[in-house]
């Protein structure tokens, strides 16, 4: 294959993702009224799982808390975005809960819901060693909104060990 086409069926099968995922987010926007789509919580939560591995209690109804509260705060932390960040968070999330967006963008076979945490890690992983500049954006903004809003909380840090800052 010559170097120009591969360049054009890069360029086509770029254009036809975008539309792709432009369409499904008008359709299925990822955000809506300031909360997590239950696409959008899929994604998110098995992000939190893979991101938060070790850090998370062990598996049980504790972690399943704080899965939940972490996701009320991952809300609280979108909610406080500008309109213009948000839709963009919103197109990304659409896009990655759609199984075309899900296997080009993270390289994920599997339903995030029930794809396993060494799944999700590998996923996130080739997102993050990608030469394509979207898949790294769309990898750190999983990865630092997910970090953001579990440590954003107290209570998270007791399980760490961590007893919190020192009063000056």
């Amino acid at each position: 294959m010559q170097r120009r086409t591969l360049l054009k069926l890069g360029l086509g099968a770029t254009v036809v993702l975008v539309a792709a995922g432009g369409g499904i987010a008008l359709l299925q926007p990822g955000i809506s009224n300031g909360r997590l789509g239950d696409s959008a919580r899929a994604v998110m939560r098995a992000a939190g799982l893979a991101v938060l591995d070790g850090a998370l209690p062990a598996p049980g109804p504790e972690q399943e808390r704080a899965l939940d509260q972490h996701l009320v705060r991952l809300e609280a932390t979108i909610a406080a975005f500008p309109v213009p960040t948000r839709a963009e968070l919103s197109q990304l999330l659409a896009l990655l809960a759609s199984p075309p967006g899900r296997v080009a963008l993270a390289g994920l076979g599997t339903h995030w819901a029930e794809a396993s945490v060494a799944q999700v890690q590998a996923a996130l992983q080739g997102m993050r060693l990608s030469s394509l500049s979207l898949r790294q954006q769309a990898y750190h903004a999983l990865r630092d909104l997910t970090n953001a809003a579990y440590f954003s909380d107290p209570s998270a840090w007791a399980h760490l060990g961590y007893p919190g800052p020192t009063d000056i």
